[in-house]
C-alpha cells in the first residue's frame, strides 16, 4: 500500500511544545480525508529501566499534569542535541532518581499514538548503578522509589502505575532481568 499524497498542510496551533497540524491527503483509491496530528519535531525521547546492586527497580514519583496528580512511574525524558541514546538514559536516572549507570543496553525505540503523534520513545535498561545527582528541569525534585524486582507482577498491576510506556518498558526488560524474578 503506498502513502498517500500529502496535498496540503496547515499549522493549526503553535506552543512551545507542540505543534498541531492538518495534512489534508489524497489515498490511492482517489479519498481525500484531512488528519490532524502532532508531528515529529525531530527529537527522540528515553525510558529508563534501572535495577540496582539490591535487585530493585528505581522508579519515581512524579507529577503528571495531564491528569492533575502524581503518578509511580520510570526516569525519562527527551535526549539533547548530539547525545547518545545511553547517555541520555545515564543523565536522566541522575537527575530524576540520584543514579547514574555504568551499563546501559538500548531495547527499543516505541511510538507513541502514532496515528496522531510523530512522538518516540527509547527504552533502556540500566545495571551496575553509582550515586550520581543532577539538576534537573522539573520544578521539585521527584521522589525516589525503590520496587524488588520480586514484586514485579504486583507493581504492573498497581494502580498508582499506570503509564503505558512505563508498563511497556517493563515488559520489553523483563528477560534483561528474568535470573532475579522467582
Amino acid at each position: 500500500m503506498p502513502l498517500p499524497e500529502i496535498l496540503a498542510t496547515e499549522t493549526l496551533a503553535q506552543t512551545r511544545f507542540f505543534k498541531i497540524e492538518a495534512l489534508d491527503l489524497r489515498f490511492s483509491n482517489g479519498v481525500e480525508r484531512r488528519y490532524e496530528r502532532l508531528p515529529s519535531t525531530g527529537i527522540e525521547g528515553v525510558i529508563v529501566v534501572a535495577i540496582n546492586a539490591k535487585n530493585e527497580l528505581l522508579l519515581i514519583r512524579e507529577y503528571a499534569a495531564g491528569f492533575h496528580e502524581l503518578q509511580l512511574t520510570l526516569p525519562k525524558g527527551v535526549v539533547d542535541a548530539g547525545e547518545s541514546l545511553d547517555a541520555a538514559a545515564s543523565r536522566e536516572l541522575a537527575e530524576e532518581a540520584g543514579f547514574a549507570a555504568n551499563h546501559t543496553q538500548v531495547v527499543k525505540r516505541l511510538t507513541l499514538a502514532p496515528g496522531h503523534m510523530g512522538f518516540a520513545i527509547n527504552v533502556v535498561f540500566a545495571k551496575d548503578l553509582y550515586p550520581k545527582r543532577l539538576q534537573g528541569d522539573e520544578p521539585e525534585p521527584p521522589e525516589l522509589v525503590t520496587w524488588p524486582i520480586q514484586r514485579l507482577d504486583e507493581l504492573l498491576t498497581s494502580d498508582e502505575f499506570c503509564e503505558a510506556r512505563a508498563i511497556a518498558a517493563l515488559a520489553l526488560c523483563r528477560p534483561l532481568f528474568a535470573e532475579l524474578l522467582p
